[in-house]
This record gives structure tokens, sequence and C-alpha cells, in this order.
């Protein structure tokens, strides 16, 4: 089934400029369309609809040390949590970490690269509120966290 993520504001990149009351919409792990929720509800009807308070954007990169905690799951899991769908290979410098990553769709990538949303990209979005917090972060399709 198709999804809907839907913001105040939407951003290919986090340079550009957003299209306000924008959307995206993922099918299974692609960017399908982005556009106006309005004009992606007409097009897609039957497509499920999330929508999030902030802006919408390309899920980042982790490019420092991954945050400590108890295991591998968790600090991949941390990652995800902060708007993070890749991390540095230089930094998930365990067997352990880069199982947990692989398990959990996280790119682990040799340098720091640009993120954009594309269509018929991998859908890895981030969205975030006005003072920084990730509320929401979706990894190849996936949504991996919501803030409660």
């Amino acid at each position: 089934m198709e999804t809907i993520h839907a913001a105040d504001e939407v951003r290919y990149t986090w340079e550009s400029e957003p299209i306000k009351g924008g959307a995206v919409l993922v099918g299974r792990d692609r960017v399908g369309a982005v556009g106006t929720l309005e004009e992606l509800r007409e097009r897609f009807p039957d497509a499920r609809v999330r929508t999030w308070p902030g802006v919408l954007g390309p899920a980042r990169i982790h490019e420092g040390p991954l945050p400590d905690a108890p295991s591998p799951r968790e600090r991949i899991h941390a990652v995800l949590k902060l708007g993070a769908v890749a991390v540095l290979e230089e930094h998930a410098d365990t067997p352990e970490l880069r199982a947990a990553a692989e398990r959990n769709d996280v790119v682990v990538l040799p340098r720091t690269q640009s993120t954009a949303i594309r269509r018929t990209g991998r859908a890895d979005l981030a969205v975030f509120a006005e003072t920084g917090e990730c509320i929401a972060t979706v990894c190849a399709g996936r949504l991996v966290h919501r803030r409660r």
C-alpha cells in the first residue's frame, strides 16, 4: 500500500526552496511522487496519509560516532531517532554494528555525500520540528521512528 507523508513544508534537499503544504508518496521502499498534499491525494486517492507538523526532507547521514547504548541494535536505533538512515563506515567499525545497520536498512557509507528526495529513489525521509527535534524517520519506506 502506498503512503503519503505530508508536512507543513517539504524540501527536496535541505537547501532547496520549500513546497508549502507538501507531500511525498512512498510505495514500498521508493519515492513515487512529490507535490502538494492536495495534488497527491487527487492522484492517489487510495493512499494512506500521514500528516506531520514541521519540515519533511531527506533523511540525514550520521557523520560522527554512534550514540552510546547497551547494544549495537540500540545504537543504530538511536541514529534513526536523530533523523539519519546512514552512518559512516569509520563509525560502524565492528561486525555487530554493521549487522545491526543491515538488519535495519541503515546504509553504511565510505564517506559523506549529499542527500535528496528523488522520484524512484530510496524513500529515506525525516521530519523535523522548528526546534530541530526529529519528529519522524522513514527508512527505505518504513516508518522507523516517530515522536509520541
